[in-house]
């Protein structure tokens, strides 16, 4: 499926497991991370926007790649988020990820203070960059305006691939714009786009995309992995389009809540079910909302 050095394929966003002290449950975390390389995914982007990162702490954020890595979730199979407000943080978070051997880092840019400038946003990356210093470092930039209140410029991404070829490689685009996503496919050949949705997997595949990275592959990497691996063949529409409907079985619903509850309830595990505020557990109706989605979709989790 990949090589084992550079991230290509289906990613999750991965979720976090918590205990019922809303602290990070690390063999749960280790469990359903490989869980999900067992079941369709070619790696795991952890401490993502998926993996509640925002609301877990340094120390949290570094035990977590540690047990990872100790469970051999490493190279190409991992995609670390390390974006933070503050570039020491962000920079201090970066090189536990490449000590840890993480194939790739997700970087959101500093996302509190709105309106920032394109220089502005260049130089936070390229002073984390030289802070890090280190040649092993591939950035994917982390594109999500909906949450980070403003878009990466198209004219950034190409400033940082100028200046840095090497080390700024890639994309996460969550912004759900695929002709912004087409652009960017075009305009930077070789760029290693990933949407951030599997609704546009096989339609970024097919202009030079090198996978996704997104929520719902926690609950559907099968059904992505088989649009990436018949991605040539005259089945790939219709699989693409089960495998968007089964995205849609989360449209308008709390994802993480609902994802960690359906999990809960399918593994017969509910201890997966906990989130940390400001997330509250997903309700009922909720809950039986994506099911019911997923059961008209022919859905069935994998063992």
């Amino acid at each position: 499926m990949t090589d084992d050095t550079t991230p290509a394929g289906v990613f999750a966003a991965s979720l976090t497991p918590m205990t019922s002290d809303l602290e990070i449950d690390l063999p749960r975390a280790v469990a359903h991370n490989k869980w999900l390389l067992a079941n369709g995914c070619d790696g795991v982007a952890p401490l993502g926007t998926t993996g509640e990162a925002n609301s877990l702490g340094m120390d949290e954020r570094h035990a977590l790649l540690d047990a990872l890595a100790e469970a051999g979730i490493t190279g190409a199979q991992m995609i670390a988020g390390v974006g933070t407000t503050a570039i020491p943080d962000t920079v201090a978070l970066t090189k536990h990820a490449l000590a840890n051997g993480a194939g790739g880092v997700l970087m959101l840019p500093p996302f509190y203070y709105k309106g920032p400038s394109e220089d502005g946003l260049f130089a936070a990356y390229s002073e984390v960059i030289q802070r890090v210093g280190d040649s092993a470092l591939k950035i994917y930039l982390y594109n999500f305006p909906q949450q980070v209140g403003f878009e990466l410029p198209l004219s950034l991404i190409g400033r940082l691939i100028e200046a840095y070829p090497d080390t700024v490689v890639g994309s996460k685009d969550s912004s759900g714009d695929w002709p912004r996503m087409e652009r960017t496919l075009k305009e930077f050949p070789g760029f290693r786009l990933f949407p951030g949705s599997e609704e546009f997997l096989l339609a970024g595949l097919r202009l030079g995309g090198v996978g996704c990275i997104s929520a719902t592959v926690n609950v559907n990497a099968p059904h992505a992995q088989a649009v990436y691996a018949n991605r040539s063949s005259d089945k790939a529409d219709a699989l693409q389009e089960h495998l968007t409907e089964l995205r849609m079985a989360f449209k308008d619903l709390p994802a993480i809540p609902v994802m960690k509850a359906y999990l809960a309830r399918e593994k017969n595990d509910p201890d997966l079910a906990h989130v940390r505020p400001p997330f509250t557990p997903a309700s009922t109706v909720q809950l039986e909302t994506a099911s019911d989605r997923l059961a008209a979709a022919a859905f069935e989790l994998a063992a």
